[in-house]
């Protein structure tokens, strides 16, 4: 940041010697702006930690969610089954694409929470 800094303050002020550019830095580094990119960079340390934390949680529950919408599927397409024999085909194949889309959307929150990593 210091550095675009230097190099923005250069460019405006069509400076070609070294020293008016030192001058420059020593002007813009003042306690009080070294303070501020400090505890600027603390919180993005804590931020960051915590988006980790919450991609992590969150593509852990895409997954146990992925798991229960699958299973809920699978026992009420036995059921369904098991009521009527016949129409077994027709119930395997809803079974399979209801199973597909909930593995993809399952999918799509765990891409979209390891984007966040």
């Amino acid at each position: 940041m210091l550095l675009s800094i230097l190099l923005q303050a250069t460019v405006d002020a069509g400076v070609d010697s070294i020293n008016a550019v030192i001058d420059t830095a020593k002007n813009v580094a003042t306690s009080d702006s070294i303070n501020a990119i400090v505890n600027s960079a603390k919180e993005v340390v804590a931020t960051d930690g915590l988006a980790k934390l919450g991609a992590g949680i969150g593509a852990g529950l895409a997954a146990i969610g992925a798991g229960i919408g699958i299973g809920n599927i699978g026992g009420s397409a036995m059921e369904g089954i098991a009521r009527q024999p016949e129409a077994a085909s027709d119930i395997r194949m809803n079974m399979i694409i209801a199973a597909a889309l909930v593995d993809a959307v399952a999918l799509f929150a765990i891409v979209v929470c390891g984007f966040i990593l």
